[in-house]
């Protein structure tokens, strides 16, 4: 579905009262003050009074209508500090001994997808790791000193950017309309409407000025990929790539960073991109190894 409006509303979180933030994941969510009320176990009047400041939450009321509201954990740390009380949820890093039960996991899922493309990315689509195959897949198409030359900014490469900018993969990508349109509108949905930061909202902007990108966030193509779900075909001399990918989650996680956390899997679309895949690098992309950058 398109996006009605060419607006770009602001975050709450700059007048980050509970009050405000309140009635802004409630009115994402699709709920009234009766509802939130109803699944919160509240009354409707203690909702409408803690939304107009008439009333101030307790902690356990923060985070009871949080947990309603499936209100992510870094902006339940929000919510707590706008109502006056520290917040609870930790942000690790994943070199940390604590995470290591995880970054095996992570590496698990990284190796059994091969020869298929996987990586790991945070919640502004910035890379953080990524098995062979989806290194071998970024060489091919644009050459590692480049990548690392023109993308790599304080030591992080972003895959939005890689994928929307002129000098990226855009060339690459024959159903280049489809592709973007389906991404920006991610992004503007992920800037301004599940959860708002500065860092998010800049990166939609920033894309936003590439060229044939302004217009495509607020329209809904029509439908012209003949799975059931959309893929990505890259073609480079002379050889196609179709791709559709799934992107997992880790499940109840306690700390921010695990809950931002992403893992896309890249598999084949078809018979062809199968067995280009599954053959030796030397035979599909011309080269036996390269200097990766990530």
């Amino acid at each position: 579905m398109g996006i009605a409006s060419t607006s770009t509303p602001s975050s709450p979180n700059r007048d980050a009262s509970f009050a405000n933030l309140l009635k802004h994941w409630r009115n994402q969510r699709g709920l009234s003050q009766l509802d939130l009320a109803l699944a919160g176990n509240v009354s409707q009047r203690h909702i409408s009074f803690l939304e107009s400041n008439r009333a101030n939450p307790s902690r356990d009321m923060v985070m009871q209508l949080a947990a309603v509201l499936d209100v992510p954990l870094r902006d339940q740390n929000i919510m707590l500090t706008a109502a006056g009380f520290a917040p609870i949820y930790s942000q690790s890093d994943l070199s940390t001994p604590e995470v290591e039960p995880i970054r095996k996991a992570i590496e698990f899922i990284l190796h059994q997808q091969e020869p298929y493309p996987a990586l790991v990315m945070d919640r502004y689509w910035n890379l953080l790791q990524s098995n062979t195959a989806a290194q071998r897949l970024t060489s091919w198409l644009i050459h590692p000193d480049e990548l690392q030359r023109r993308f790599c900014i304080d030591g992080k490469i972003n895959l939005m950017r890689l994928m929307f900018h002129p000098q990226g993969f855009k060339p690459f990508v024959a159903n280049w309309e489809e592709i973007s349109s389906h991404l920006i509108q991610r992004v503007y949905r992920e800037a301004f409407v599940d959860g708002h930061s500065d860092e998010s909202m800049a990166l939609f902007q920033e894309l936003q000025a590439y060229p044939d990108v302004p217009d495509l966030w607020q329209q809904s193509l029509p439908r012209t990929w003949q799975l059931p779900l959309l893929t990505v075909q890259f073609v480079k001399d002379g050889l196609s790539l179709s791709l559709f990918s799934t992107i997992a989650t880790l499940g109840t996680p306690h700390d921010i960073t695990l809950q931002e956390l992403r893992i896309e899997s890249l598999f084949p679309a078809d018979e062809a991109t199968q067995a280009s895949l599954s053959k030796p690098i030397s035979d599909v992309f011309g080269h036996d190894s390269m200097n990766y950058p990530f």
